[in-house]
């Protein structure tokens, strides 16, 4: 079916950053690299308005014809300059979304990924051995550091460059609803761990703050109770002896740090028994140093004030349980 160019114009104004036109005119790949980076990060989606009208003649298939067989592509500033920038951006979208992968593994097949990506827009295409082959040599060489992005992707993007050919011609085209299914599972494998890494953060933000009403209490408290604590040293409330003060004091700052506990699990104090195990456990899973590479000091930091929050409620249970 002929493809018409107002209706590809308004698909571009309608929804151009997740790449619609691009669908229509059976440019998958074009695509997917927009609903990525939302249009080229925007620039691309602009740029994309000059262009239309050849790309609806291509599909239309008016094409200058000319024998593509054994030649190169001729080279492109551009996009060598795309395959780059994505290159980067998928690298540190894996960095920040997979903390558990090795970084060896992970940041040099993403950022092979997305120069590939670039490299079959259009009609051409790059061999894949050679780009990942580059950019797993460059990380390997910078030992996978987070700065290993840049030389990983330009080494990758020169390697894809200097493979690039033309696509095969009479390639049979899916039909529509299996372009999308793959579209879709792409855009599910993309966005999958960054959606979990959200989840994660979340749940540490959202503990946080269920926290923060029960310090607000007990600031406001402090004044008060520091007074009746002094009161109770100098003899002035209660008639107790000097050893029932010091034995109340020992009291009171075992319950202190009871109460600390029941504030590093979240929960209010003098909770069961299985609301502390609930707590512990799903805040062991939020805070595991394993799960949060990229903030490993302050994860074990909390880590470990869970255990010791753990203990101090726990342990005295189980031992009144035992005996």
């Amino acid at each position: 079916m002929a493809k018409r160019l107002l209706v590809a114009y308004g698909l571009w104004a309608l929804g151009g950053p997740l790449g619609l036109h691009h669908i229509y005119l059976g440019r998958d790949s074009h695509a997917l690299l927009w609903m990525l980076t939302l249009g080229g990060f925007g620039a691309g989606w602009i740029w994309d308005f000059w262009h239309i009208r050849g790309w609806v003649a291509t599909a239309n298939g008016a094409e200058v014809a000319r024998e593509r067989r054994g030649t190169v592509p001729a080279f492109s500033p551009l996009r060598l300059l795309g395959q780059v920038v994505v290159g980067m951006y998928f690298g540190l979208v894996a960095a920040l979304g997979l903390p558990w992968v090795p970084v060896l593994l992970a940041q040099p097949l993403a950022v092979a990924l997305g120069v590939l990506l670039v490299s079959s827009v259009g009609d051409q295409m790059a061999e894949a051995t050679s780009t990942l082959t580059a950019a797993f040599l460059t990380s390997f060489l910078f030992q996978g550091r987070v700065l290993a992005v840049l030389p990983s992707s330009l080494a990758a993007s020169v390697a894809a460059q200097h493979h690039r050919r033309y696509k095969p011609r009479g390639v049979p085209r899916p039909q529509l609803a299996a372009r999308l299914y793959h579209l879709g599972l792409a855009c599910l494998a993309f966005a999958a761990p960054l959606a979990h890494r959200g989840l994660c953060g979340a749940a540490g933000v959202l503990s946080t703050l269920l926290a923060l009403p029960r310090v607000g209490i007990e600031l406001l408290l402090l004044p008060f109770r520091a007074s009746w604590f002094l009161a109770e040293v100098l003899g002035i409330a209660g008639g107790s002896t000097a050893p029932e003060r010091s034995a109340r004091f020992e009291e009171g700052g075992w319950s202190e740090r009871q109460r600390r506990a029941y504030e590093v699990l979240g929960l209010p104090a003098g909770s069961s028994a299985e609301d502390v195990h609930r707590s512990y456990r799903d805040l062991v899973k939020v805070w595991h140093p394993d799960h949060n590479r990229q903030r490993a000091q302050e994860a074990e930091r909390r880590f470990i004030e869970l255990q010791e929050a753990y203990e101090e409620l726990a342990g005295p249970r189980r031992a009144a349980a035992a005996g």
